[in-house]
């Protein structure tokens, strides 16, 4: 929806995989104030199933329909996946009580916006789409560790992140959708 309200190369990151991450990790950080890791999980399980539904539910009733239902349900798979991780990444980074595990949560907050960088870069060919999402990727740990040793810590275990990222996810996309 917000496609058409950012400008340009940024607009993609409206439709982007690692904005739905960032729901579930919001999810996952807001549930941990008074809950546990496996709250947060179910938080973030909620809120990545919820949009995977929405998201094909419009296409389905408010547009000319969602076609076949083999993408949704692949989708609904990595929400089942991504969503639970994702809640947990939030707990740990807004409530872990050591550095390891906020590092973690935050890391594997930035490495998907990493991962569609790589994407945008090496699969499309998209260079203004790709510098977008690794500024992305840069800012998260930036702005959001808590010391200057949490944010270096964080951006080289983001750098990790992003590869492996690309490795699991999108290459067995690639081949699905081939």
């Amino acid at each position: 929806m917000a496609q058409g309200w950012l400008p340009g190369a940024w607009q993609q990151i409206a439709n982007s995989g690692a904005v739905w991450s960032a729901v579930a990790f919001a999810a996952g950080a807001l549930s941990s104030r008074r809950g546990s890791v496996f709250r947060s999980a179910i938080g973030g399980l909620g809120a990545e199933t919820g949009l995977v539904v929405g998201y094909y539910g419009y296409a389905q009733f408010g547009r000319d329909g969602a076609g076949d239902l083999f993408f949704p349900l692949i989708w609904l798979g990595m929400a089942c996946v991504a969503g639970p991780l994702s809640g947990v990444a939030g707990h740990w980074w807004r409530r872990g009580r050591d550095a390891r595990r906020r590092v973690t949560g935050l890391a594997a907050f930035a490495g998907p916006f990493g991962m569609e960088g790589l994407a945008y870069a090496w699969n499309l060919h998209y260079a203004p789409q790709a510098w977008a999402s690794l500024a992305l990727f840069l800012l998260i740990p930036l702005l959001m560790a808590r010391t200057h040793k949490e944010r270096a810590l964080t951006l080289a275990a983001a750098v990790v992140c992003a590869p492996l990222g690309y490795a699991v996810i999108e290459l067995p996309l690639q081949w699905v959708s081939a």
